[in-house]
């Protein structure tokens, strides 16, 4: 609390003693804006996809004549019309062979743990969460998927605040609960809700950072045939998901088209670890039409494209474990 005397924001631009109508002013600002935000990134995701470029979330919108961004340099960040809690926290996008300076993770009861700036609790951004918290104020979490490329997810609340491991708690919800109340959004019910919706997001945004860092590794190009256009590529993984090696990494993944994809995973076309294309003996003996011909039989003896960094190039190690699983199945 500010003592007696002193102004806070009443709307964007000029300040007002703290008086009840002062205060009733303040959260009808911090509402518009909030509302402004959200309604920017629904039009913006609806426009380009899941992705928005930093660029965009830094230029963000204007209100009342007043340029609102939605990204700032730290990851907790208040524009200037706001008058008190934050509008959005950020995780950075992951850089291969290189940690991050705050490394997020799910905690055992599906909700994000979100770091502390700094060690100091009191800090003017901790404190700023502190006071969402208190009030339940929705929020904008981007995750950073590549770099210059984030990923929104709004609403997110901060549920928990945990000062001996220096984080937050954070929830995600459906963009439906916006229109209840605080009190409507509190309960067992909402809980199990926000951990079930909390650990989908978590999913959905490891998997599309996972194929964004492939497909950018690749250029943007089938390994196989090299189609060039995005929409049409996946991020394959050469050990599955469920396998123990199988992490989201790039030396773990393959750019394929549709095609190329759905013939890896079923062994119809398998890759050496010398990067050499197999293609399975039933298939190429088969007699189907030239699409079978063009878009498998003629790979037979052909080798994968892959990125010209070594670091990002297909681990040897996991393509001999995925080839012996092709010719098991061949």
């Amino acid at each position: 609390m500010v003592s007696e005397g002193t102004g806070r924001s009443s709307k964007l631009g000029t300040t007002v003693t703290e008086t009840p109508d002062a205060w009733t002013a303040v959260r009808e600002i911090d509402r518009r804006v909030r509302v402004a935000a959200f309604e920017f990134l629904r039009k913006q995701t609806e426009l380009h996809g899941e992705t928005l470029p930093r660029t965009m979330l830094a230029e963000g919108f204007i209100l009342d004549g007043q340029r609102v961004p939605l990204i700032g340099p730290q990851g907790i960040f208040k524009p200037a019309a706001l008058p008190e809690v934050p509008l959005s926290i950020t995780t950075v996008p992951e850089v291969e062979q290189r940690a991050r300076p705050y490394e997020d993770e799910i905690g055992d009861d599906g909700l994000v743990r979100y770091r502390y700036r700094g060690s100091d609790p009191n800090h003017r951004d901790n404190a700023g969460l502190r006071l969402a918290l208190q009030r339940g104020t929705p929020l904008v979490y981007l995750y950073g998927i590549v770099p210059g490329e984030y990923m929104p997810i709004w609403p997110v609340f901060i549920v928990g605040d945990d000062p001996t491991t220096l984080s937050f708690s954070v929830a995600v919800d459906l963009k439906e609960t916006l229109a209840v109340s605080p009190v409507e959004q509190s309960g067992a019910v909402a809980e199990a809700r926000r951990s079930y919706i909390t650990r989908l997001t978590q999913q959905r945004l490891h998997q599309q950072g996972f194929r964004k860092r492939v497909l950018r590794a690749y250029q943007e190009r089938c390994a196989v045939c090299g189609l060039r256009h995005s929409e049409l590529l996946d991020a394959a993984h050469i050990l599955p998901d469920g396998h123990p090696k199988g992490e989201p990494i790039v030396p773990n993944g393959l750019a394929l088209c549709g095609l190329h994809h759905c013939a890896f995973d079923r062994s119809f076309l398998g890759i050496r670890p010398d990067l050499m294309i197999e293609i399975r003996a039933d298939i190429l003996r088969e007699s189907d039409g030239p699409m079978l011909v063009h878009g498998l039989q003629g790979f037979q003896g052909v080798r994968i494209a892959v990125p010209g960094r070594t670091e990002l190039q297909p681990d040897r190690e996991f393509l001999a474990e995925r080839y012996e699983m092709f010719r098991k199945t061949g």
